[in-house]
């Protein structure tokens, strides 16, 4: 049998990503089914989200503890495990257990430890291995997640459409062959270290004690506030700027956010060797800061769908170019500097969307003005980013 290569392990991890797209997208597209199906109020259904992505923060912040101790590959193969068996468990245990809830709930416990350890894991992999330009590479590998994205809301509308959405559960398990079969990939692609022999990465004192680490940060904390602040809108802004139905709306927006972010990132990924890392970020920073103007203070609501369009263009090269900045001035930051640097990017990706829903709801549900309040996440960006250039690593 052919031997495998670094170039099939960054496949992998781009299969990684849209793995982590599959699990973090399928389930809101199911939720009017699950009122209908189960009588399950849409208020608790919706928590299903939220819980998911909460418990993934969690994982952000212990999985350092046993990561380095047990292996990458090791990893790796459990966060596939979990997404796998979350998915497939979605066709069993709502009517299993004795609440239908109980059964999603199980299966979204399941799911988000594999989607945690997939944030986690995947980049400091990628970083790792033996490439030329890094940084075109982890541009590249977050890309993956943009397309997963479009890929799970196009397939699963179009499967709805056309085999009915009552066989959701055979879509569910269609998806779960994803992870099933980068599971046999990861068991054979080679990992390289991402310290050297011997070499011991820097603790949590370590880190907290150096400047830098804080301005990184706050960087990761800003690129998740400004994608979501906008990208949970999207389908308003479709919705009224197109005067079209709820449903298009739910599809267009998120949809063309996701693929101009994804374009964003393909983009750096493809060019970047003739791109200044931190140029880029500054620029695309700069326009995302005129999208969000643009978006909170247009008079109608077709400049607001551009406006969100831009943004999603914009906010692209954010959390790769961070991670990527990340690994070369922190040189020994190991799994708890991606860690830590994923927990930051989660914090911005709840907080964003929180602070634009209490500004709405402070001047009337005024969404613009929640928008326009958001505007301090790209400033802060514009601000802290020239700080990275000061120093070459940390040794």
């Amino acid at each position: 049998m052919k031997q495998l290569t670094y170039r099939h392990t960054i496949y992998s991890c781009f299969t990684g990503y849209i793995v982590q797209a599959i699990i973090n997208n399928f389930l809101p597209l199911l939720f009017l089914t699950f009122q209908s199906t189960y009588g399950i109020p849409l208020s608790r259904i919706t928590f299903l989200v939220t819980f998911n992505f909460g418990l993934q923060l969690v994982i952000d912040l212990v999985s350092p503890m046993f990561i380095d101790r047990i292996g990458y590959r090791a990893s790796l193969i459990i966060a596939h495990v979990c997404a796998g068996a979350g998915l497939v468990g979605l066709t069993i245990l709502p009517e299993l257990l004795p609440a239908p809830f109980m059964g999603l709930m199980a299966c979204v416990i399941v799911y988000a430890v594999g989607g945690g350890l997939i944030e986690v894991l995947i980049s400091p992999v990628v970083e790792a291995c033996p490439t030329d330009n890094k940084e075109t590479a982890m541009s590249l590998l977050h890309s993956f997640y943009c397309w997963g994205h479009v890929a799970v809301v196009l397939i699963s509308t179009l499967f709805f459409h056309f085999i009915g959405i009552r066989n959701w559960k055979v879509l569910a398990a269609l998806w779960a062959i994803v992870p099933a079969v980068n599971i046999y990939f990861f068991a054979r692609v080679p990992i390289a270290p991402l310290l050297e022999e011997g070499e011991k990465g820097l603790s949590l004192k370590e880190l907290a004690c150096d400047k830098l680490f804080w301005v990184l940060l706050i960087l990761m904390i800003c690129a998740g506030a400004c994608e979501q602040s906008v990208s949970q809108w999207a389908s308003t802004f479709a919705e009224k700027g197109l005067q079209i139905s709820k449903t298009a709306g739910d599809l267009a927006g998120p949809m063309v956010f996701a693929i101009l972010m994804g374009t964003s990132r393909a983009i750096y990924g493809k060019y970047g060797e003739k791109i200044d890392l931190h140029k880029f970020m500054f620029f695309s920073a700069l326009l995302c800061l005129f999208s969000y103007l643009l978006i909170s203070l247009s008079a109608s609501a077709l400049p607001g769908l551009i406006g969100c369009a831009l943004c999603g263009l914009s906010v692209g090269i954010l959390w790769p170019g961070t991670f990527s900045i990340s690994a070369a001035r922190l040189r020994r930051g190991g799994t708890l500097l991606f860690a830590l640097l994923a927990l930051g990017g989660d914090v911005g990706c709840s907080f964003g969307p929180t602070l634009v829903g209490m500004a709405a709801g402070h001047f009337g549900d005024n969404l613009k003005m929640g928008i326009l309040a958001a505007v301090i996440f790209p400033a802060l960006l514009l601000v802290f980013l020239p700080f990275t250039r000061q120093r070459r690593g940390a040794d």
